[in-house]
């Protein structure tokens, strides 16, 4: 059960903090260090030097911000977030103690498998906003839920909580230039500034002067006793801040333990039990560690609370979808344009955020910019922010958009997606100019490889349509669908691809389902599967192959990451399989065919045409060329395979 506590919730409104207050505070840090100690040697691993260097910032933050332990998602409150997650056994020591959830928990089950107080913290505990602890993404991800709820018409503060260590780190960088461009004056950054990092002294690792490059951005930047209550509530008070603030909080490693005080050892190791022994006496501090070890040992057979559940998301109402006809030539990148201004007008109380990196023109999000500018956000080049950013503001009740070239939307970011997958964000990337049909960019900008990388994320859906129209449904579809997506798209106009009789095969009455193939040709010696832009050649294919008197059916397969059983069930009849993609073979469309049929058994053999390596400059024709996957080609190699 929780504890009851009477300590009072200020909103940072007093000049000065209260002494009763203070007295209150005192004590709460003093018992959190214990159970600080207490947690990490339980679990024999942890950080305990960092969270007792982040304590009293800890402490101050969720006992005095707009946050309420008993609604901790109520509308409006004050976000707070901590990118140094490794400081969990802090986090946790602070929101036990004030009742957020049952402190006993934290204390028995730290890191312990099928525990909610896992090693780093865990949005899915109440107080926490972002699972964190890939060091660097903390401010990115406040800025992005501050976006958001101004959207929504709230008013609150943000507030993130970093390790000097971190700040080493170039997308702090990214996020402080954007947050100074947005003139984001509820913006709190407070950095705990123990001088100490994994290896040593962080002068000697890696030097950075916080204060001049902040100041150098138009931030407002303070210094603080970063242990001194009083100081430190008095710089935190955000009356009269009219930018974004960085507060430098000059903390010890290890504060409150003599041995343990500014040494680097203790920022990852837990102590030993002599050493524990002296510590909890030099802190008068309860040693009850028989019986939590005891109940730590059976923890998992005992009934325990958890708090994960299925995250609630934002989403848009599809509209009306737009139809090209087979006298059109159209990209699919500015098929996703039309459609997004078209999803805006038909939602205009729930206007999705989009996200541009420097790229409006060429990724087609510029119509919407100027229809929507207060809902547009132009970040420059600046992916890594980007990408955390916009993840994060869909956790604040907004469906976002995040649209930039392939590799720089999959490849570049890919640790970035990590941690949207990790946090369940609702997140609609749309990435242009993929595969070899960039052309004479050249191979630096050919994104080959994104299916495979959006594969090793469970929580992201892959799509990839094959015509404009195809585009236009799909685009609708993850908007109106929970969860992350990734649409690739090519750069070249595409032909409208049809029914046999001629019409469009995505037509009015064309619904997109999520994992369905569509059957654009139908036939019963091969099957060819094609993903994307290749759809059309192979359609074209298959009509060669008639006149050499091979049945070719051929499948549009919208979603490489996910095929439905009907789908692989009806592969089963065919003689032979062959997969036509505008990707690397190894990791995309055909790799994923491979690896399910291998699960079947006593399948039909499997010929997979592709990008087999790096492309070279050129028209995208002449790439497809040679990497084999013009219509002829692909007759050559499906006649070569059957005789």
């Amino acid at each position: 059960m929780k504890a009851e506590t009477t300590m009072q919730r200020t909103n940072f409104v007093p000049k000065t903090l209260p002494s009763a207050l203070k007295q209150d505070l005192q004590e709460l840090c003093h018992q959190a260090r214990g159970n600080i100690l207490k947690m990490t040697s339980l679990a024999a691993s942890g950080h305990p030097g960092g969270s007792m260097s982040s304590l009293e910032i800890f402490a101050l933050l969720w006992s005095q911000a707009n946050v309420d332990p008993a609604n901790p998602l109520m509308k409006g409150r004050d976000r707070i977030v901590v990118s140094h997650g490794h400081t969990s056994p802090g986090v946790y020591s602070v929101l036990g103690a004030l009742n957020f959830f049952d402190i006993h928990q934290a204390l028995v089950s730290f890191r312990l498998a099928g525990s909610d107080f896992e090693g780093h913290i865990e949005r899915h505990l109440p107080g926490i906003e972002l699972t964190s602890g890939n060091l660097g993404q903390g401010l990115s991800a406040a800025i992005g839920m501050g976006i958001a709820d101004k959207s929504n018409g709230v008013t609150n503060h943000l507030w993130v909580v970093a390790g000097d260590g971190e700040n080493q780190k170039g997308q702090i960088s990214e996020a402080r230039r954007f947050a100074s461009k947005y003139m984001m004056n509820n913006l709190t950054y407070i950095i705990d500034l123990n001088h100490l990092q994994i290896s040593g002294d962080t002068v000697d690792i890696m030097p950075v002067n916080l204060r001049a490059e902040f100041e150098a951005s138009n931030w407002e930047v303070v210094s603080v006793d970063g242990h001194d209550l009083s100081a430190l509530y008095q710089v935190m008070r955000p009356e009269g801040q009219n930018r974004p603030r960085l507060i430098l909080a000059s903390t010890v490693m290890g504060k409150g333990v003599s041995f343990m005080e500014n040494r680097a050892g203790f920022h990852g190791r837990a102590l030993k039990k002599d050493e524990l022994k002296q510590a909890l006496i030099e802190l008068g501090v309860e040693d009850n560690m028989k019986i939590l070890a005891r109940e730590r040992k059976n923890y998992l057979q005992s009934e325990k609370q958890s708090f994960r559940e299925e995250p609630v998301y934002n989403l848009l109402n599809t509209g009306e979808a737009i139809t090209y006809g087979t006298d059109q030539t159209e990209d699919n990148r500015s098929a996703w344009g039309r459609a997004l201004v078209s999803l805006a007008d038909a939602n205009p109380d729930n206007l999705p955020l989009v996200f541009d990196c420097d790229l409006s023109g060429s990724v087609k999000t510029a119509g919407f910019a100027k229809k929507y500018p207060g809902h547009f956000f132009q970040t420059g080049i600046m992916e890594h922010h980007t990408a955390t950013m916009a993840g994060s503001s869909s956790l604040a009740d907004k469906v976002a958009f995040w649209s930039d070239f392939g590799v720089f939307a999959a490849d570049e970011t890919f640790n970035q997606h990590r941690l949207n997958d990790i946090n369940h964000t609702n997140l609609k990337v749309v990435a242009t100019h993929c595969g070899l049909d960039v052309g004479p960019d050249g191979k630096t900008h050919h994104c080959i490889k994104y299916v495979g990388l959006m594969r090793a994320l469970p929580n992201y859906r892959t799509i990839v349509p094959a015509d404009p129209n195809q585009t236009d449904r799909a685009v609708r579809f993850a908007a109106s669908n929970p969860g992350n997506y990734f649409i690739a798209m090519g750069r070249s106009k595409l032909q409208v691809i049809t029914k046999e009789d001629g019409t469009p095969f995505f037509d009015r009455n064309y619904e997109f389902v999520y994992g369905a193939a569509d059957h654009f040709r139908n036939g019963t010696d091969v099957a060819i599967l094609a993903m994307g832009p290749t759809c059309t050649n192979a359609v074209q294919a298959s009509e060669l192959l008639k006149t050499a008197g091979i049945s070719a059916a051929v499948l549009g397969v919208s979603c490489p990451t996910e095929m439905s059983e009907k789908t692989i069930d009806n592969l089963m009849k065919f003689k032979h399989i062959f997969t036509v993609e505008d990707h690397d073979t190894q990791t995309g469309l055909g790799a994923g065919i491979a690896l399910v049929l291998s699960e079947r058994g006593g399948t039909p053999p499997l010929t997979r045409i592709g990008v087999t390596h790096y492309g070279a400059s050129g028209d995208a024709e002449d790439l497809y060329t040679l990497q084999g996957l013009q219509p002829e080609q692909i007759v050559e190699s499906v006649i070569q395979k059957l005789t």
